[in-house]
């Protein structure tokens, strides 16, 4: 029986202002969580107007989640309370566990054009690993293998695996697949996904059909249903490009606030007391300090 994912939701990225007044889209966020569980919230600060982000994301604090940045163009300069500080540049990800909680600051740079993209999603972490200790994880555009396949498709795998290529990110305890697929005009992506997973793309370049009748285009994200593989193409006469991200559903209580998510509103409480009186930080120092 064929067992392929077909199209459960379509949302359009909506225009938001974040950090000190970057202007993004916002594929989901908070009201959808559950339906992306275990995934929160995707970002698309794709821009061409330094204008739009040079005010960046200045120190600010997260616990009980994983951000995770992945560079399309431009630069990025990032700080933490770890120690950590460099710069995110085209096809390199940052894939940052903030656990019992980090202070990092992002500050996007664009390249010699003025212009500057990428994506931060964020992916919640389980009640037994929201205090685990933070750790960073900087991986370069050549740590992620890009895989050509026979029909000229070229896959970047961040996370997961494709024809028999494994990404370098490993060891996540929501068993993440992130891959940036592009494909040429009226070529078709058949990729296995674990049936217990939820699994969604976002198009940032083209358009594809992702289910019999349902085509998406550029910035808009498709969740799929239940199945165990999905069956993209390409529309003809013209490429297409888009991430295909998947994990395994945490089905836990969300408690969230601002750049904290936790299981209960009392946790929550208690993350931003410790923020106001400088206790936050259990690993590593608060910046500036």
């Amino acid at each position: 029986m064929d067992r392929r994912r077909l199209a459960a939701t379509t949302l359009v990225a909506r225009p938001t202002v974040e950090g000190a007044g970057v202007r993004l889209r916002r594929a989901f966020g908070f009201g959808a969580e559950r339906l992306f569980d275990p995934f929160l919230m995707l970002d698309d600060f794709r821009g061409d107007d330094p204008e739009d982000y040079r005010a960046g994301f200045p120190w600010h604090p997260h616990r009980g989640i994983e951000t995770i940045t992945y560079m399309l163009r431009g630069d990025v300069a990032h700080g933490d309370s770890l120690g950590n500080s460099g710069m995110i540049g085209a096809g390199d990800v940052q894939w940052m566990t903030a656990g019992s909680g980090i202070i990092h600051q992002e500050m996007p740079e664009g390249d010699a054009e003025g212009r500057m993209g990428g994506f931060q999603l964020w992916a919640n972490l389980p009640a037994v690993e929201k205090m685990m200790d933070p750790r960073y994880r900087s991986l370069t555009a050549d740590d992620s293998p890009v895989v050509t396949l026979a029909n000229g498709a070229q896959v970047r795998v961040i996370a997961g695996e494709v024809d028999g290529v494994r990404g370098p990110v490993d060891d996540v305890v929501i068993d993440p697949e992130y891959l940036d697929v592009a494909l040429p005009a009226d070529a078709e992506f058949v990729h296995p996904i674990a049936p217990d997973h939820t699994a969604f793309a976002y198009v940032h370049g083209g358009a594809a059909e992702f289910a019999p009748g349902v085509e998406a285009d550029d910035t808009t994200v498709v969740l799929f249903s239940e199945g165990d593989h999905v069956r993209i193409r390409a529309l003809a006469g013209a490429p297409a490009r888009f991430l295909l991200i998947s994990g395994r559903p945490l089905g836990e209580p969300i408690a969230w606030r601002g750049p904290i998510v936790m299981n209960t509103a009392e946790e929550l409480r208690t993350a931003f007391a410790e923020y106001r009186d400088g206790t936050f930080v259990k690993v590593g120092s608060v910046p500036g300090a």
